[in-house]
């Protein structure tokens, strides 16, 4: 079970990563991963599938400006989670910090040139962790994924597989791309009044792998 905790959330990182030769190498098997995922149902299964087909069967400088222009150009869509509730705002900071801590009171040690609030970051380092630390982390954020797969639903985005299969292992509600799209002063709110994330506990884990980069 463990192990295929561990390989579900790599493949659902890999996903959202920036598409570049190496990634698309990699979907073969992390399409094995997503067919093997016991804890999603079939038709989150079957959306996941259709994005790795989706990158696949893409050009490749098609695929990676499809990407940047998705991922890279807008708050509402950004994998930073901070991004979502503080922006460029003096809270951030803090913050960010307090997650670099986690992770290495975790006995990771971050490499690569994302934030620690890359939402691929913390999935690669959830897959370290026990299922229960991840559905608890995941649901503490399930309002941001939730108005990232709405956002990402309403552009037709395949991507919107990744964050409702994330809100599925969290136990929280799904996707509704009729939902209306909070202010962020609501997210904020919401933020403050709930952590992001929960406080680590102690364990030994391997060292996280280094993101790729075009």
């Amino acid at each position: 079970m463990r192990t295929d905790h561990a390989t579900l959330l790599r493949a659902l990182s890999a996903l959202l990563a920036y598409p570049d030769a190496e990634l698309r190498a990699a979907l073969p098997e992390i399409a094995d991963a997503v067919r093997a995922a016991r804890a999603l149902d079939a038709g989150l299964r079957d959306d996941l599938l259709a994005l790795a087909d989706d990158i696949a069967g893409a050009d490749a400088l098609e695929a990676e400006a499809r990407y940047v222009d998705l991922f890279d150009r807008g708050r509402t869509t950004s994998l930073n989670l901070f991004e979502h509730v503080h922006g460029d705002g003096r809270e951030r900071g803090p913050a960010m910090l307090d997650l670099r801590q986690r992770y290495l009171d975790a006995g990771l040690e971050p490499r690569g040139g994302e934030l620690p609030d890359h939402l691929p970051v913390l999935l690669e380092y959830l897959s370290c962790r026990e299922p229960a630390e991840t559905r608890e982390t995941l649901a503490d954020c399930a309002h941001i994924l939730r108005a990232l797969g709405n956002t990402l639903l309403r552009r037709d985005s395949r991507y919107a597989a990744v964050p409702a299969a994330l809100l599925a292992l969290a136990d929280a509600a799904g996707l509704d791309p009729h939902a209306p799209t909070p202010p962020p002063e609501d997210l904020d709110r919401s933020w403050e009044e709930r952590p992001a994330f929960a406080a680590p506990e102690p364990q030994a884990a391997i060292a996280q792998p280094e993101r790729r980069s075009s």
